[in-house]
């Protein structure tokens, strides 16, 4: 889970940084100063988006994990004593086979353990630029020169800036520079007054405080929080340096602006009067300061030089183009909320008349969830809300369906439904003959069901599963196992949905299918009530993971659907999932 938020986070701000530069570049004349700056604060929105829990977005179906290898199942065949009841004893078999599957634990922590040196190490870097700020803090003096403490409140009150703003010099700046986000200071360097004219003083004033009036402070800070925490993509490191260019471009517009148009001249000599006299550049990452390197200088001269007055229509084209960008960052946010969950919740279930219930000591240590539809006081009972809707592989419960949709296609029949062993030599003895769908139900025979959907055919396969919405859909897994451990994955609740729609035949198959699918579930009939089940139990490098009791009860005046899944590290199986769900039938007394 970890390298997939890993990854999603890297496809995400690859892509928006990508799309934000191709938009800059390709309406670079429709965009003014001002909006392309803007256009990045979209990218610190969709750096945010992979950081936000699933449950808090809205999900669309598009995309499911791709899971590899498989593992067969059990079903089970029922024995009797002499009173009818069920043995308590061996009364149902286990076919279980063990697939072997990468193991990507180790893979994970290795990954996981260079990212989160990579944030240790940036962490750093901006702890040291803390430090280095403090130290400047620690240095300054006030600026004592009436005349220049004058025109820097002048400069406030021009840009409308009420709040205290602390003006001082240091021996430790080599630009003019500010920063801090409680309190702010503009730092000058060390007799600047020697070196700057009014006019440049006045300029650096104008400039610094724009980048206060903007919020441009505490924008560096988020800034390189999302540097350490997207660390390893470099696309990041380039849109945040395009980023701090565009802002002090920004800036220096917004300077122009509030200058008459013979001091625009000017104001770029300042900035080439400063490079001159204080070439050697150091960069801050929690400040923002007046120089840059000589690219970034010239670029800013250029467009000073070609400064004009923003027109109303460049304004509402910047607008339009920032919304439009702002639409494809926001159609973001289903897509990663679904890649992150691997849509592998199932988020539509609301039935008004729901009771959630603790059934805990049934369950001992496993992970669990039971579902129960009654279908007279048509009420849900449901154990472990969150689990009910996780989607898990339904191994060998989806064989219900397997046979139905051969039967709608023809490939078996109610009459002839025998297939030949092929003589490949199976795990199980009872595997080694030829199978019809009775025994194929009992003996929970892989190879006969695979035969049938090789048969079906995947097109006509996935047709059905989506005419039915069953789970996420899936097949990526492959013909021969997407639903062994793999792809196909459905909750405990749409067991119990589905099963109703099979049951009162929902979705118009052939009646006679559908009957024939139910007398190949009914486990055993007494004292009026009739029980039908199916279990299915998931079993990878020797470790049963997955146990699986789906089916109904028909008593005399009322019927009753169920799904009951259990998880554990190596000791879920399908026949410990079925005793627990009788248990459970038997104490709400409707199955004994």
């Amino acid at each position: 889970m970890f390298v997939t938020n890993l990854v999603i986070g890297f496809i995400v701000s690859s892509i928006t940084a990508g799309f934000i530069m191709i938009v800059k570049r390709i309406f670079q004349r429709q965009l003014s100063a001002k909006w392309q700056y803007n256009l990045w604060f979209l990218l610190l929105i969709a750096l945010t988006i992979p950081l936000i829990p699933s449950h808090f977005m809205p999900i669309i179906n598009i995309f499911s994990p791709f899971a590899s290898g498989s593992s067969a199942d059990m079903s089970f065949e029922t024995g009797k004593n002499g009173s009818g009841e069920i043995t308590n004893t061996n009364w149902m078999q286990d076919f279980s086979v063990t697939v072997h599957q990468t193991n990507t634990e180790l893979l994970n922590i290795v990954i996981a353990s260079v990212w989160i040196a990579g944030v240790i190490l940036f962490t750093a870097f901006s702890i040291h630029a803390w430090f280095q700020l403090r130290e400047i803090k620690q240095s300054i003096s006030k600026v004592e020169t009436e005349e220049i403490i004058t025109l820097f409140e002048k400069c406030k009150q021009q840009l409308k800036i009420s709040k205290n703003i602390t003006l001082g010099v240091s021996q430790r700046v080599r630009s003019p520079l500010t920063f801090g986000l409680i309190k702010t200071y503009v730092v000058l360097p060390q007799n600047f007054e020697e070196w700057l004219s009014k006019d440049d003083i006045k300029h650096i004033f104008l400039h610094e405080l724009n980048h206060y009036k903007y919020k441009d402070i505490p924008t560096s800070y988020v800034m390189a929080f999302y540097q350490i925490i997207y660390w390893f993509n470099p696309l990041v490191w380039i849109a945040f340096k395009a980023m701090r260019l565009d802002r002090e471009i920004a800036c220096d517009i917004a300077v122009l602006k509030s200058l008459d148009a013979h001091s625009y001249r000017k104001y770029g000599h300042t900035i080439i009067h400063f490079i001159e006299q204080k070439a050697t550049y150091r960069y801050n990452r929690l400040a923002n300061q007046l120089n840059g390197s000589k690219k970034q200088i010239k670029r800013r001269v250029q467009e000073i030089a070609s400064f004009q007055t923003e027109s109303k229509l460049l304004k509402m084209k910047s607008i339009g183009i920032f919304l439009l960008v702002g639409l494809f960052v926001a159609s973001q946010i289903p897509f990663v909320s679904a890649l992150a969950s691997g849509n592998d919740r199932y988020n539509y279930f609301h039935h008004e008349q729901t009771v959630y219930e603790d059934l805990s000591t049934y369950f001992d240590n496993y992970q669990s969830s039971f579902v129960l539809y009654d279908v007279q006081a048509d009420t849900y009972h449901i154990h472990n809300k969150d689990h009910s809707t996780t989607r898990i592989s339904p191994d060998s419960t989806y064989k219900i369906y397997i046979g139905l949709f051969g039967l709608e296609e023809g490939v078996i029949t109610s009459e002839q439904n025998t297939i030949e062993w092929d003589g490949t030599k199976q795990p199980f003895d009872k595997w080694n003959e030829n199978q019809n769908l009775a025994t194929a139900f009992a003996h929970s025979v892989n190879w006969y069901f695979q035969e049938i959907d090789k048969e079906t055919g995947q097109k006509a396969i996935q047709s059905y599963i989506q005419q039915i919405h069953y789970g996420n859909q899936d097949m990526s897994g492959g013909l021969d196992q997407y639903w062994l451990e793999s792809s196909l994955k459905i909750s405990p609740v749409e067991q119990v949905e589905l099963l109703q729609s099979f049951y009162n035949n929902t979705f118009n198959f052939q009646g006679n299918n559908i009957q024939t699918i139910k007398n190949a579930l009914q486990i055993e009939e007494k004292d009026g009530a009739v029980l039908y089940g199916k279990t299915g139990t998931g079993n990878v490098n020797g470790k049963g993971i997955n146990g699986w009791f789906i089916g109904f009860v028909e008593t005399e005046t009322n019927t009753y659907f169920f799904a009951t899944n259990i998880q554990d590290k190596e000791n879920a199986s399908g026949s410990t999932a079925a005793e627990i769900t009788l248990s459970i039938l038997r104490d709400k007394q409707i199955y004994n």
